[in-house]
C-alpha cells in the first residue's frame, strides 16, 4: 500500500518467517534468550547450506526470516532436526520434504564466509515491551523518537556516525506483542510505568556488525555472532536491519563477548 518514492529502496526477494518453539510450546512470559538457544540448531546448518537469513528477536520469542526461493533448502535442512508445520488458513499443517521437492537442487558447499568487523557503541540499551491496551498513551512520545528526535552528528569525512553514541531504536508489532528497544537515555522520556521489562531490570550493550551495509545475499553473518556466543552460552538479543546486523548481550559481558569475537576474527586469519 505504500507508494512508489525514489526515497523508499526495497529489497528483491520476498522472505518467510520461521519460527522456533521448543518441544512445541514455549511458557507464557518466557523472555527468549536470543540467538544463542537457536545457534546450533538452525542458524549454523542454515549458513552451512547457504542459506541468507535475517534474525529478529522480540521481546517474547525470536524469528527467522529466510528468503522464499530458498524454502526448499530450508525443509531439506532443518527436517531432520525439527517437525516442520506451515500455517493455512490459521491451521498448522505438518510439511514434509516430499512438499517441496519438485524443483529442490542440493546445495553446493558454501565457501567461507566473509568474518566482517564488528564495533561496539558505549551507548547502553533497554529491552522493553508495552502492554497493547497502553500504547495510545506512549504513541505521541513514539512518533516523537521515530521521526523527528535529532540523530548525533554524522561525519561526512568518515561516513559514518561517532560509534560513541550510537542512534538506535527498534519498534516491532507482531500478532499483538510489542518489542522495543531504545537507549537507557531515551527510555527516561517515557512514563515508566507503561514500560515493562524483566524483573532484573538488566542493561545492554551492542555490537554492530558490518563496516558497510551487508546486503542479503551473503550467508553466515548471523552465524558469525551467534557461533561463539553459544559456545560460551552467552545470551543475545540480535535484529537484523536493512543495512546492518546488530547482536545485544547483557551490559556485564560486553567485555567477555568482544574478546571472543576478536579471537574468533584472530583465528580465521
Amino acid at each position: 500500500e505504500l507508494p512508489p518514492s525514489e526515497f523508499m529502496q526495497v529489497a528483491d526477494s520476498t522472505w518467510l518467517v520461521l519460527s522456533v518453539v521448543s518441544n512445541g510450546r514455549e511458557p507464557p512470559g518466557c523472555q527468549a534468550t536470543g540467538v544463542t538457544k537457536i545457534a546450533r540448531s538452525v542458524i549454523a546448518p542454515l549458513a552451512e547450506h547457504h542459506v541468507s537469513v535475517l534474525m529478529l528477536s522480540t521481546y517474547q520469542t525470536d524469528f527467522i526470516l529466510v528468503r522464499e526461493r530458498d524454502l526448499p533448502v530450508v525443509i531439506h535442512t532443518l527436517a531432520g532436526e525439527f517437525d516442520i508445520y506451515k500455517e493455512e488458513s490459521g491451521e498448522c499443517v505438518p510439511v514434509t520434504c516430499d512438499d517441496v521437492s519438485n524443483g529442490f537442487l542440493k546445495p553446493k558447499p558454501a565457501a567461507s564466509p566473509t568474518l566482517h568487523p564488528v564495533q561496539s557503541p558505549q551507548t547502553r540499551f533497554c529491552v522493553l515491551t508495552v502492554a497493547p491496551d497502553t500504547l495510545p498513551a506512549i504513541a505521541t512520545m513514539l512518533i516523537d523518537v521515530l521521526f523527528y528526535s535529532h540523530s548525533p552528528p554524522w561525519d561526512a569525512a568518515t561516513g559514518s556516525q561517532d560509534l560513541d553514541s550510537i542512534t538506535f531504536f527498534s519498534f516491532s508489532l507482531i500478532e499483538g506483542y510489542i518489542s522495543i528497544v531504545m537507549d537507557a537515555e531515551t527510555q527516561k522520556r517515557f512514563p515508566s510505568d507503561l514500560l515493562l521489562t524483566s524483573s532484573t531490570g538488566e542493561l545492554w550493550r551492542m555490537v554492530r556488525i558490518g563496516g558497510q551495509p551487508l546486503g542479503f545475499d551473503e550467508c553466515g553473518i548471523v552465524a558469525q555472532i551467534a557461533e561463539p556466543l553459544a559456545a560460551a552460552d552467552i545470551s543475545a538479543y540480535y535484529i537484523s536491519t536493512f543495512n546492518f546486523d546488530h547482536a545485544l548481550v547483557p551490559e556485564e559481558g560486553i567485555a567477555e563477548v568482544i574478546q571472543l569475537l576478536q579471537q574468533r576474527q584472530e583465528s580465521s586469519r
